[in-house]
């Protein structure tokens, strides 16, 4: 997923993240500077809903417009199939027997 909180912010003519902050704080949304900065200039591990509701709010925008799909990113993760893949190793159960007595 690639953020795109900053270019969201710049078509609604914020430039500053003390603006937007600010903005965020009239709708309800108190945010540390801290946090603030780290939404700012780089991607968030983690968001609560609550507050991303309120910043598409601010933004008059929806989530999938600041959570841009990377879809090639996905696959890149994905592991390469095996030139030679090995034959599945075939299970059978042991429906009771060979069991070893509980201890004495």
């Amino acid at each position: 997923m690639r953020w795109n909180l900053r270019m969201k912010a710049a078509e609604r003519g914020i430039w500053k993240s003390t603006e937007f902050r600010r903005q965020l704080a009239d709708a309800g949304l108190e945010i540390s500077a801290g946090k603030m900065s780290a939404l700012w200039t780089g991607t968030p591990t983690t968001i609560r809903l609550d507050d991303l509701d309120v910043i598409c709010a601010v933004l008059d925008c929806g989530p999938e417009e600041l959570l841009i799909r990377e879809p090639e990113k996905v696959a890149a993760r994905r592991p390469q199939q095996v030139a030679e893949a090995r034959p599945a190793q075939v299970l059978t159960p042991r429906w009771g027997r060979n069991r070893s007595l509980p201890p004495a």
